[in-house]
């Protein structure tokens, strides 16, 4: 499968997150956010560990890379963003927490830009703006 149909897998898997997080983690006997991020992220190593297996990818020989650094700063990243972002969920509604969220694609295309020297092109721009204005208008009150 080539990147663009693992985006359309990703996109479809990761628009549930949202909304099964809610129902497990808002109201009475909710489940702590915590909890739920801990288990959640259980069954991701569990299903990467799997993948790795299939495909024989080794992990021990990469662990030396210099590049690893990047890997643990990642996950590091990955950690906050998830936990913050369970607890939104727990707290606030669905319909606003994930737009808010889903605002990370501007900061990183911002990143890319700014870390990694990519491109700014008027599209780009354009397709920017627009999803600012468009996560104003879903989570606003």
């Amino acid at each position: 499968m080539n990147y663009i149909a693992w985006s359309v897998v990703a996109l479809a898997a990761y628009s549930f997150v949202a909304p099964l997080m809610r129902l497990a983690t808002a109201g009475e006997g909710a489940i702590p956010s915590t909890v739920a991020a801990f288990v959640a992220n259980s069954v991701l190593v569990v299903a990467t560990l799997a993948v790795i297996g299939f495909t024989g990818d080794g992990v021990v020989e990469h662990l030396a890379d210099p590049r690893m650094r990047y890997v643990l700063g990642a996950g590091a990243c990955l950690a906050v963003g998830i936990l913050a972002y369970y607890r939104a969920l727990a707290v606030g509604r669905v319909s606003i927490v994930a737009p808010i969220f889903a605002m990370f694609f501007v900061a990183s295309s911002a990143v890319g830009v700014v870390l990694l020297d990519e491109p700014v092109t008027a599209r780009k721009l354009l397709g920017v703006g627009f999803a600012m204005v468009a996560v104003v208008l879903v989570a606003g009150e």
